[in-house]
């Protein structure tokens, strides 16, 4: 059941050709909003994402762009706008995982390719958003997607938590600059997730049930789960909720000190 949380806003979400982003991207439809659809390689998954926007009654763009790019962020805003007139929502999404490799073997370019597309390409995103909701005098609604390894790092995930990391300050310091303008900015930082992130556990249950014996609810989320916490991040009941990071891993957090 939705309640029109929604009802005719215009939401550009990064990364919407699979995972957290479709889903998201459907949620926000059925809630009642126009969605931007992004992808960078996956077209058909972009379609896929158009079609259960189309489904849910609302107008769905599709725009492909190299979020690390400033200029192709600037192409796919400048679509969206010229489609829809105006943006209220914006969230950033799109992002490459960790390169599972330790610090000292690490490449420059393994290196630069997460903190550019998981932390440069939020900074575009952020920027170009929050110009237009400026010049629009105000308003509107930013959701990061972080992750629980802004807090809690990995072995061989440097690149990826620290990228992580700095969406969260990132969050923040634009919440404190856009209150006055009541733009509110917020992240989610989700556990494990049944997205392409985390294929092989989707592949193969043995390869779940081990990953999931850390995590107190015994499973991973749902992407459709994160959505509806983005749906009501990005609606006016959250309209006093700013700079928070929203942590939803099933208790993760909470349960890695147990036993030490």
């Amino acid at each position: 059941m939705t309640n029109g949380r929604l009802t005719d806003r215009v939401a550009l979400i990064t990364g919407s050709d699979s995972g957290i982003g479709q889903a998201t991207a459907i949620e926000f439809a059925r809630e009642g909003a126009d969605v931007v659809v992004h992808y960078l390689h996956d077209a058909d998954g972009a379609e896929r994402t158009r079609a259960g926007v189309e489904a849910a009654g609302r107008r769905a763009l599709v725009t492909q762009a190299d979020v690390r790019d400033e200029n192709e962020v600037g192409r796919m805003f400048d679509a969206a706008l010229a489609e829809f007139g105006t943006l209220d929502i914006l969230m950033n999404n799109a992002g490459v995982d960790a390169s599972g490799t330790p610090v000292a073997e690490l490449a420059t370019e393994v290196w630069d390719r997460a903190i550019r597309t998981n932390v440069y390409g939020y900074f575009f995103c952020c920027r170009r958003f929050v110009q237009e909701r400026l010049a629009a005098g105000g308003g509107g609604k930013i959701v990061n997607v972080s992750s629980v390894h802004a807090d809690n790092p990995n072995a061989g995930g440097s690149d990826y938590d620290c990228s992580k990391g700095a969406i969260r300050m990132l969050t923040r310091t634009l919440a404190l600059e856009l209150a006055p303008h009541r733009i509110n900015v917020n992240s989610l930082a989700p556990g494990m997730v049944l997205t392409p992130f985390n294929q092989p556990a989707i592949d193969d249950p043995a390869v779940l049930e081990e990953q999931v014996q850390s995590i107190p609810w015994k499973r991973a989320a749902q992407p459709e789960e994160i959505a509806r916490l983005a749906v009501f991040l990005a609606s006016a009941d959250a309209d006093y909720v700013t700079g928070a990071s929203y942590v939803m891993d099933g208790g993760l957090m909470i349960n890695l000190g147990q036993g030490a």
